[in-house]
């Protein structure tokens, strides 16, 4: 399933240039805050001055960790329940929410090669400042990588799974993007939020979906700090998990192969 998944992604690699091309908004972002930093350092609520340089070594960051933990399994629910071709895979010994995640993660590979020129400029930057490089750190790095994928796969699959009650799911899916765009810290940094905004940011999955990691990544936060953090993740991959499953197996009893 993983190699049909690589070879799907260079059949189709002008839609992934394409699917490339809508993740590029980080570089905007950063043309942006770099010429207000241009006017002196940002200084965040927690005191933390924000300069030319840091915001350069996040928003790389940001880029390369929308490559890691992108998913459109909403998308392709939606469309299989229209077109009624959801059946094909009813049909097939593995669960669907199996062949969805292993298509979407044999396309990282790909992605990746073509975001290598941005992780080479990324690890030269921060090298000597917020490069997580001991073993411990790495370890918590890559959980918080592979928790932010979850979190992303799990809530655009509760979100496709609604278009088997609904016929069409995707308003909400641009509901939760708008959200995903303005908390997760993919345009900015959270920590430039105000600290009552910011403690209600951090109730929600969109910050473990993408500012997490892109935090870990310049140093943003010490081993206890982290550990914390990985836990409310963790805690919201569990109950993003239950709820997809829960929801899917009561949705699936719905699906009716209908479609153009």
């Amino acid at each position: 399933m993983f190699r049909v998944g690589v070879m799907e992604a260079i059949a189709y690699r002008a839609e992934m240039v394409v699917w490339l091309l809508s993740t590029t908004m980080p570089f905007v972002s950063l043309m942006l805050w770099s010429a207000v930093a241009s006017e002196g350092a940002v200084v965040s609520s927690q005191g933390r001055a924000w300069t030319g340089s840091s915001f350069v070594a996040y928003f790389l960051a940001a880029f390369v960790v929308r490559q890691l933990v992108s998913s459109w399994a909403a998308w392709e629910i939606n469309y299989e329940v229209r077109q009624g071709t959801l059946s094909l895979r009813l049909l097939r010994p593995v669960h669907p929410m199996v062949s969805f995640s292993v298509g979407h993660l044999a396309a990282i590979p790909l992605r990746m090669l073509v975001a290598l020129p941005v992780t080479i400029a990324l690890v030269i930057l921060t090298w000597d400042t917020g490069l997580p490089r001991a073993p411990l750190a790495l370890a918590m790095l890559a959980a918080s990588v592979v928790g932010a994928w979850l979190i992303a796969f799990l809530s655009n699959v509760l979100i496709g799974a609604l278009a088997l009650f609904t016929e069409q799911s995707g308003k909400l899916l641009e509901v939760w993007m708008t959200c995903f765009f303005v908390f997760s810290g993919y345009l900015f940094p959270l920590e430039l939020f105000p600290d009552w905004l910011r403690a209600s940011v951090a109730l929600m999955p969109f910050r473990y979906q993408m500012g997490f990691p892109v935090e870990l990544l310049i140093g943003a936060h010490d081993e206890a700090e982290t550990l914390a953090l990985l836990g409310h993740q963790w805690l919201w991959v569990l109950g993003l998990l239950v709820g997809a499953w829960q929801l899917w197996r009561h949705a699936i009893r719905r699906f009716q192969a209908v479609g153009g």
